[in-house]
């Protein structure tokens, strides 16, 4: 169980980071509001939640082209290719274990920069919720894959 001081710390990092890959996307020198709340989306949807969550950065294909992309030193993931660099099979357990811990090692995912979901996830709607968010964006990302 999340106390409610580290589930509002997790959230509050969290809307920190999704604020900061806003405010990279945009194109104007528009000012972005600090603190803003993460947007909801159906935790069903795995391609609602990688446009709304993942977009930003690996772009809607998810080829690591998004327009917060050239900001970062190291360049975002091409997701596309997974299935391609892990002889033919999509690594479902890795993918679904960076979204919710964020990437163990920076170089194969590109840097540490990319927001840790899962504890995001958690505060929107418990651990079971959590777990269906994770399970549906790792299949839409499966569905990126090269063919």
């Amino acid at each position: 169980m999340i106390s409610p001081s580290t589930r509002s710390a997790v959230l509050l990092t969290a809307l920190l980071l999704l604020s900061t890959a806003v405010a990279m996307a945009q194109e104007t020198k528009k000012t972005i509001k600090r603190g803003a709340p993460v947007p909801q989306t159906s935790a069903g949807s795995g391609e609602e939640m990688f446009n709304t969550y993942c977009a930003v950065c690996h772009g809607k294909d998810g080829k690591g082209d998004g327009p917060a992309a050239s900001e970062f030193k190291i360049p975002p993931a091409n997701l596309t290719l997974l299935s391609a660099n892990n002889n033919g099979k999509f690594p479902a357990d890795h993918v679904s274990e960076t979204i919710r811990t964020g990437p163990r090692n920076a170089k194969a995912h590109g840097s540490r920069e990319m927001p840790v979901w899962g504890p995001v996830f958690t505060s929107m709607g418990g651990t079971a919720q959590a777990n269906q968010r994770i399970y549906n964006l790792t299949k839409y990302i499966e569905s990126l894959q090269a063919k």
